[in-house]
């Protein structure tokens, strides 16, 4: 077995020296080389709005006679038959220690990969490692993370209310578009809370929560008894990054 294990391994690296991404394989362990950690992000949701974005991975593996090649890919959908795939810019180098972690680099470019806003939510990490006695692992799935559409906030309040009076305040989310390039209206339905801090403090109180119109966006009153700043703060979701807007600084007058 560690005769065929090696030979298969060998293999391998020649099918691999003229490729960036292993061909398609079912995960693969030869001897004793182990794949132990991915990371992508330092395990932060990957948020991509109108620019280019580059990502970190992280690639930790062992084997007792140091690692030779490590590399992975990322991508969206099945492993087969993936709707997007991003390479990194170079695999690490060869290591004589037992145990390496190999920084990979990426960039996502939208309207490229992701190339639409369907693309949004969860992507995998495909990764291999391949011994210097020619050991190796292939993962077809060896980390999930979060790629999210880039979000905002904005606001809109009266400079000025008289006190006990209703004070309105708007605003609106808006999220990237990746196919466009540009920022589009929110959803309807999504959940901002409106927040306020009273002046002379640091600390933001949710008063309400309002739900987006189907423009995404906001507006609501609330009874104003002391000058301070409102603010929406919107959550995220599962494909859209979280946001704040700008503080409003209203001024109560008696």
């Amino acid at each position: 077995m560690r005769i065929y294990s090696a030979v298969a391994a060998v293999c391998g690296v020649v099918a691999l020296s003229a490729l960036t991404v292993p061909a398609a394989h079912a995960d693969e362990q030869f001897g004793d080389t182990d794949i132990t950690g991915v990371v992508v992000n330092d395990g932060r949701p990957v948020v991509v709005g109108t620019g280019a974005r580059t990502v970190t991975v992280e690639v930790t593996a062992t084997d007792p006679t140091g690692l030779d090649r490590i590399n992975a890919t990322l991508y969206h959908g099945s492993y087969l038959t993936p709707d997007a795939t991003v390479a990194s810019t170079g695999a690490c180098a060869a290591t004589t220690d037992a145990t390496t972690t190999c920084t990979l680099t990426f960039t996502l470019t939208p309207g490229t990969a992701p190339a639409t806003d369907a693309q949004a939510g969860t992507w995998s990490v495909s990764a291999y490692a391949i011994a210097a006695d020619g050991d190796a692992e292939f993962l077809d799935s060896a980390a999930d993370f979060s790629v999210l559409r880039d979000s905002g906030v904005s606001v809109s309040a009266p400079k000025r209310v008289k006190w006990g009076r209703t004070v309105t305040v708007a605003g609106g989310v808006t999220n990237t578009g990746w196919a466009t390039g540009a920022s589009v209206p929110g959803a309807a339905g999504q959940s901002v809370e409106l927040q306020f801090r009273p002046k002379g403090s640091s600390t933001f109180c949710t008063l309400k929560t309002v739900r987006t119109a189907a423009d995404g966006t906001l507006s609501t009153g609330v009874r104003a008894y002391g000058d301070g700043y409102y603010r929406w703060s919107y959550a995220g979701s599962a494909t859209t990054a979280a946001a704040l807007s700008p503080g409003a600084f209203v001024d109560v007058v008696g």
